[in-house]
Formats: C-alpha cells, structure tokens, sequence
C-alpha cells in the first residue's frame, strides 16, 4: 500500500492511493474460502464445491468489494494522519482504461481543502446593539389593552368606530382564512374605517391589503401572511362580520392586580406600568440579542475573505444525493449553499480560536432550565430534582434532540463572546422603532 498527494493549488490535491495483491490477496482467499464451506450447488456436497467454481462465481465480487474496503480505511486513515482539513468528501477520479484484471491497482480521489484564514473580532464594527425601551405610549397601549381584555363584553347590533369586530379575513387565491378580533383603530385609512361603520352581523367588506395597516407586518397578524408575503401584497380580502360586541373597560383596582400577577404583587396604576415595563423588557432583550447575533454573523460572512474550492464543490454537490444532479442543478445548490458553508467555516475557526467546548454538564444544565420553565408553565413550580433528572435523562437520550440543543448552547456561548470581542455601538429605542430596524424599514 502506497498513498501520495499531489498539490494542485492551495484549496485541491489529488491523492493516489496503490494497492498491491499483497494488500487483498489473503481477505479475498478468506471470505472465498467462507463462501466455499456454506455455498450450495447442485452436484455437490455442501462444503466439498470446486474452489475454481467458487472463485469463477464470486471471485470478482469479493474482489472489488475487499479492494474497496482496503481503500476507504486507508483514505480515512490517511487524511487523519496527515491532518487534511477538507470539503465534503474525497472524489474518485474516473479512469477511462482501468483494468480489474490486473494485479495491481491504482486510484485517484480529489480533495477540495478547507482555506485557511483569520478571524478578527476585535475589528471595527458597522453592527448595533439595541437596547430596547418600553415606552410611555406603550405601556399606555397595554393598559388599555388589559382593560379591555379583562372588560364586559356587550353585543351590538351595529359596528361603530369604537366597537369590536370577530370575523374572518378570507382570499381563496392566497389560501388566507384567519379568524380574529379586530378594532377599526387599527387601520391606516380613515375611509376604510368608514366602510365598517353600520354593518351588521354577516355582512361582509371587501379590503385591499395594499396600504391596509400603517405598518404591512400587521398582515402577519391579522391575515397570517408570511412575512415574506407582506411587501406589497395588493390583493382584495373580504372580512366577513361574526360579532360585533363594544367593551366596558374593567376598571383599574387591585382586584384586576391580583388576577393579573397574583394577590398583593401590584398595588397601583404605577406599579402595574412598572411590572408591564420589566415584563416587556426581558422579551425585548431577547430579541435584541437575537439580531444582534444575525448582524454578526452577516458581517462576519461579509468581511471574512477566503476563497472556496468551489469547482470540487459542485462536482461533489452533483454526487451527494440520492439523485445525481446535472451541471446546472449544482451550480444552483451550490449558490444557495455557499453563504451557509462559509459561515459555517468562520463558526469553527471562531469555536477552535477561542476554546469553546460544550461540556456535558453543560447540557444537562441548559436542558434541566428548560425543562424547570415549561413545568412552570403548567403549573408545576417546584418539581423535585429527581422529577427533573429523569426527565433529562429521557430528553438527552434522543440523539437529535440532543443536537439541537448542544446547537442552542454553543449558539449562547458565541454570543456571549461576541458581546465581549466585537466593538458595537449601543442604540436605545422603542419596540416600534425596533421593528423597522429588524425589517429594514
């Protein structure tokens, strides 16, 4: 057995790989003698068939099948070896006059390499870290909300501009059929607002989705359309009219405190706000974090510059699957793919820079938090450790639910040392001012 790499340039290499009778000749004579004591042939006795009949049947077979198995060891073993960082997997490169009737072989596999590159956190930095504020007209808007929430419903027999509609926004053409509650405030166009004014129970309005909401995210709320279906959807949605009902406000004592966040725990109209404020904030801070992390990563794979053996890649793309794709189907993949693979390339350089391992202890801690939270939620507020144990048992012996949540650690610990290496610069806002930074608008 014999390997040798041949550089070609810095992201491909050929390896060679020579194999030599000596290397299969004894596998091969093995596993015929095996066939020979089990096989039966009409004529003979099991156990007694002519070695030359056994090896004229099967001989071929078990050849390729034990050169094929001396080849993926020693590839693999080889790569390990010589510490080969590559792409995808080895290549065999296709010999037109390849002869199996030969003695000797000789293969050739490409490898595409991985680049090598620097990562530099420390970097100036276009990404934002928003602090998100509850403001005053926010928390305004929730204390309306939960007085009417926690209101007297009262049935109307026509819709006027203060009342609440139950109904459905429907468009057979885009498949939108989602029942709601809505308040006439809550369009942009007073004309609109208009056309709801005197109906009644069953009658049905016709709207267009254009301009419909002063901000087309409320689409995905009120016609759960996805988000990236709400720029500029022009279409006609009829709403159709189920109640009409106005609300008199619960009033704000400490009984509505109590039912809201168990007895003594708000006492005011202050209070309340205060509680809303804490409450929204921590919701807020994590989906702060969350663009924070996105925007670097997007400015990582913006300004991290390496190339990619991206000829070996989409010929490797063409065999991956369980259908070979044609040229251009590949060409198509691989251009979806690379942004994925090239920050996937910087996450690991980052992970082996900074020594960021995933301990088992650390699994199970993050899994037993998770677990103690949505207990909570069904009530369950102080479960035993035994209780909880056993449920992290059960959890980390599904191995893709331990890979998601291994992706859920690793993804807290890069953002922890993104918020130490990476000069940000803070940006206190609203949630609404928040919401056009996150869209782009």
């Amino acid at each position: 057995m014999n390997i040798t790499k041949e550089q070609i340039d810095a992201l491909n290499a050929v390896v060679k790989v020579a194999v030599t009778k000596e290397d299969y000749a004894d596998k091969v004579k093995n596993v015929l003698a095996d066939y020979r004591k089990n096989a039966n042939i009409p004529g003979f006795r099991k156990g007694a068939v002519p070695m030359s009949l056994i090896e004229k049947q099967y001989g071929k077979a078990v050849l390729l099948d034990e050169v094929n198995k001396i080849l993926q060891s020693s590839l693999n073993d080889y790569l390990v070896e010589e510490k080969l960082d590559i792409l995808g997997n080895p290549l065999p490169k296709v010999t037109e006059d390849f002869d199996w009737n030969k003695d000797d072989f000789t293969f050739e596999f490409e490898l595409g390499l991985a680049p090598e590159f620097t990562v530099d956190l420390s970097a100036k930095s276009k990404v934002a870290k928003f602090d998100i504020e509850a403001d005053d007209k926010m928390l305004e808007e929730q204390v309306d909300r939960i007085q009417k929430q926690y209101g007297k419903m009262i049935s109307e027999d026509k819709a006027t501009e203060d009342t609440t509609l139950r109904g459905t926004f429907s468009n057979e053409e885009k498949g939108i059929n989602n029942a709601t509650n809505i308040t006439l405030d809550i369009f942009k166009d007073k004309k609109v607002v208009k056309q709801f004014v005197g109906k009644k129970v069953g009658d049905v309005v016709e709207l267009s989705t254009k301009g419909l909401f002063e901000d087309d995210h409320k689409l995905m709320d009120y016609l759960k359309v996805n988000h990236d279906d709400v720029h500029g959807l022009d279409v006609i949605v009829q709403f159709t009219i189920e109640e009409i009902n106005s609300v008199e406000k619960a009033e704000l004592n400490q009984e509505l405190f109590d039912k809201l966040f168990g007895e003594g725990t708000v006492s005011s109209l202050e209070e309340l706000k205060g509680k809303i404020k804490e409450d929204a904030e921590v919701q807020f801070a994590q989906q702060a974090d969350q663009k924070f992390l996105n925007d670097v990563i997007e400015s990582l794979i913006e300004n991290t510059s390496f190339d990619l053996p991206s000829e070996f890649l989409k010929k490797w793309i063409q065999t991956v699957g369980e259908t070979p794709l044609t040229t251009e189907q590949a060409e198509e993949e691989y251009a979806k793919s690379e942004k994925g693979l090239r920050y996937q390339l910087i996450e690991n350089k980052i992970i082996a820079d900074n020594d960021l391992q995933i301990q088992f202890e650390d699994l199970k801690a993050h899994t037993s938090e998770l677990i103690k939270k949505q207990m909570a939620q069904f009530g369950q507020s102080n479960p035993t450790d035994e209780e909880v144990e056993g449920i992290v048992a059960r959890v980390l012996s599904n191995q893709e639910e331990t890979k998601r949540l291994s992706e859920q650690i690793m993804s807290e610990k890069m953002l922890t040392l993104f918020k130490e290496k990476i000069n940000v610069k803070a940006k206190k806002v609203n949630y609404q001012e928040f919401v056009k930074e996150m869209y782009g608008e």
